[in-house]
């Protein structure tokens, strides 16, 4: 496994560099920038198939600087320089642990007053600039896709805070244990969390600014299925435990072809530390499963990405809005259901019977897509009647 980006890097190129890159944290913000575009992408051809309109918004022009804005000015200022001196002076610290150096209060003071009181003026003579004798308010409009950066900026907090609200409930013994570790841990993030989470405040911004549910719902679709993929493949490399059981099976002849380490692996050098030490490994990361597992993150990635090609595939195809998202949520909560089976996860105790979360809230997705496809079609049918 390759806890750092760098070290798959030197593995390939069997160079010797260090950076501060988690590879976890690589493939999702990968995740979220393939999202992204492709949300960009699919609010554009929304617009110009006119189910999706520009908001207005009245903006006031000529305006000086606010004591807030200075204010703000001020502290991103001071924190980039307090944290990215420090960074660069102390880099091995830095590099070796990234998580731990951000959250310290090690850092640069003098940089940070400096760099902060420097970007104030410059956000000041900026604004000052182009002041007028008496502001003036006008109205402009702004399509949907420039918000892009917006939306998915919203996604992402609230479905970090949703995957963590979602984890202590799985790991309330871990919480109590460490309260604040768990909070601030980039660890245990779970994914129907940050789904249901980040749907609710995505869904209050774009009725907010004129940007109807179901079509930007279906713009998020193929999106959400190819990004999840990516995330998985984070999971793989890391080994950050997100694995599956223990695999007694003997690989089949029909599937001789496939390499041992798509059948099962024991994660060496994974993330976590888990399981049994390597012999003759010295570092942070020398541990290895004793017995082989179901390697799930590679089995998700490949479903999503299968996922995201019929997704895509059929968007254009579909006319009533929210039926994409609907068919998302059918296949997700499929996928989701069946790899719980071979996937190491908590699980509850409901009626003599052990259920993770996921087992909980697949099914849900599945029942709201089936129920939300026929209701939106029939609606759909009746308006064009009408």
């Amino acid at each position: 496994m390759y806890p750092k980006f760098s070290d798959l890097i030197n593995a390939i190129f069997g160079t010797h560099i260090n950076l501060p890159i988690m590879s976890y944290g690589f493939f999702v913000a990968t995740a979220f920038l393939v999202g992204a575009y492709l949300l960009y992408l699919e609010l554009i051809r929304k617009e110009k198939e006119g189910l999706i309109k520009p908001t207005k918004k009245k903006v006031i022009v000529g305006k000086p600087a606010s004591v807030i804005e200075l204010l703000i000015s001020f502290v991103v200022g001071f924190l980039i320089a307090f944290k990215g001196v420090a960074a660069i002076t102390d880099y091995q610290h830095f590099a070796n642990d990234p998580q731990q150096f951000l959250f310290s209060g090690e850092g640069s003071l003098w940089a940070g007053l400096v760099f902060g009181m420097l970007y104030t003026v410059y956000v000041w003579y900026d604004k000052n600039k182009r002041k007028l004798d008496k502001p003036i308010e006008k109205e402009i409009s702004v399509p949907a896709h420039e918000q892009t950066w917006m939306i998915v900026l919203i996604a992402a907090v609230f479905g970090i805070i949703g995957a963590k609200i979602f984890d202590q409930l799985e790991n309330w013994q871990a919480f109590l244990a460490d309260p604040l570790g768990e909070l601030f841990s980039f660890s245990g993030l779970t994914f129907y969390g940050g789904l249901i989470i980040a749907a609710i405040a995505v869904v209050w911004y774009g009725e907010k600014h004129g940007i109807p549910w179901k079509p930007m719902a279906d713009s998020f679709a193929p999106g959400l299925a190819i990004a999840y993929g990516i995330g998985r493949i984070g999971c793989q490399v890391a080994g950050d435990g997100d694995w599956g059981i223990v695999n007694h099976l003997t690989k089949p002849g029909w599937l001789s072809f496939l390499p041992e380490w798509l059948w099962k692996y024991n994660y060496p050098h994974n993330i976590i530390n888990e399981g049994i030490p390597i012999p003759g490994c010295t570092g942070p990361h020398c541990m290895q499963l004793a017995q082989g597992v179901f390697p799930t993150p590679i089995y998700e990635t490949t479903m999503m990405i299968i996922v995201f090609i019929i997704l895509w595939s059929i968007r254009k195809k579909i006319k009533v809005p929210g039926v994409l998202f609907s068919i998302y949520l059918i296949f997700n909560g499929v996928e989701r259901f069946f790899i719980e089976h071979i996937r190491v996860d908590h699980r509850y105790d409901i009626f003599g019977h052990h259920i993770t979360q996921a087992e909980l809230i697949s099914p849900v997705l599945v029942v709201l897509g089936i129920v939300g496809w026929i209701v939106l079609e029939k609606r759909a049918k009746k308006e064009a009647a009408a």
